[in-house]
């Protein structure tokens, strides 16, 4: 994945924003005002951190060499991926829409609702 696909997979998301907390160097990728992915996107090797459900982030890092505990984050919710070509494209796809939908899910229904996000209309009208 280059860096340009991955800032495009991150950006396609609904809501989706590229912001510069950290520095000028340091893509973080925002929905609701939380971060969701963050990578430097001109970095060699190419990696990015996402959010992962802590289950999850334990199976994939045993799966995957190029998966470890997100770095200068909590490992228990973060890991930090090596965009290195190890991995199927569908896989990190797949983790950076999880990470999404994490952060989503955790935002108030009404921000949800303002996405269109699935999983709130999946789950209802009474929110739950």
């Amino acid at each position: 994945m280059t860096p340009e696909a991955l800032k495009t997979a991150c950006l396609a998301l609904n809501g989706a924003e590229e912001t510069f907390p950290f520095n000028a160097e340091t893509s973080v990728f925002k929905v609701g005002g939380k971060m969701f992915a963050l990578s430097a996107l001109e970095g060699s090797p190419l990696s990015v951190s996402l959010k992962c459900d802590p289950d999850l982030a334990v199976r994939l890092r045993a799966e995957h060499p190029a998966i470890t505990g997100g770095w200068h984050l909590n490992k228990r919710h973060w890991n930090t991926v090596l965009l290195d070509g190890s991995l199927p494209a569908r896989l990190v796809l797949d983790m950076i829409e999880d990470s999404y939908d994490l952060v989503v899910a955790s935002l108030p229904r009404a921000q949800q609702l303002r996405l269109d996000w699935p999983g709130v209309r999946s789950r209802g009208t009474d929110g739950g």
